[in-house]
């Protein structure tokens, strides 16, 4: 099958996506990491990496001549024209390379693929897939897993919050929310049952 349904998974910072992720991969799911392109795509000797130096500057490196990602993170957080730039240089590239490996899978007989990514509703990527999850947590437990994930005084994690889409708006658009605030064999049943009507409406996820 060339052409296999695309559901999104995404959510807000520290909702647990990838908990998410790792739960549907143990069910033998198909996924394609935006997250894991996104690190290639930025790697020396690709394009949006010659991009990134040129505007950005050598600070952003590290000794090694790859992307200080923490330093770069912090800069884009903290300025919206920084972090509207990063995304002209990342995005396209992201979602060229994420459609070939999403086609791939399908060539290889993926009836559905779940493509995972931070941000599906900004880019309006979701528009364009078969179905879409959002994870999400209550406002409390987000703020004290980014401190405690990212070793950040509470402002800064807070501001990092604060820069993403809110929970509440991406939630409005799903096809399924899954509640990810409570302990993980909690998690995993609401996977399931996600599974479940996936499994219902567009075949086995499975290869």
């Amino acid at each position: 099958m060339s052409n296999p349904y695309v559901i999104g998974l995404t959510g807000g910072i520290a909702a647990g996506k990838s908990h998410v992720a790792g739960l549907l991969r143990q069910h033998g799911a198909a996924i394609v990491d935006a997250d894991i392109v996104a690190r290639h795509v930025v790697q020396p000797g690709e394009p949006a990496y010659a991009d990134i130096v040129a505007y950005f500057g050598r600070e952003v490196l590290l000794p090694d001549g790859t992307l200080d990602r923490k330093r770069l993170g912090a800069i884009v957080y903290a300025n919206a024209e920084a972090r509207a730039a990063l995304g002209r240089f990342t995005h396209p590239r992201i979602a060229a390379a994420s459609h070939a490996q999403i086609a791939a899978l399908g060539h290889a007989g993926a009836k559905v693929v779940f493509y995972e990514a931070a941000l599906l509703v900004e880019n309006q990527i979701h528009r364009g897939l078969a179905a879409l999850i959002v994870v999400t947590t209550d406002n409390a437990t987000q703020l004290r897993r980014v401190m405690a994930r990212d070793g950040l005084p509470q402002a800064e994690a807070q501001a990092r919050i604060d820069a993403q889409m809110p929970q509440t708006a991406k939630a409005a658009l799903a096809t399924w929310v899954i509640e990810n605030n409570s302990d993980f064999a909690t998690l995993a049943a609401r996977v399931q049952a996600v599974i479940s009507d996936v499994e219902r409406r567009f075949g086995p996820i499975g290869r």
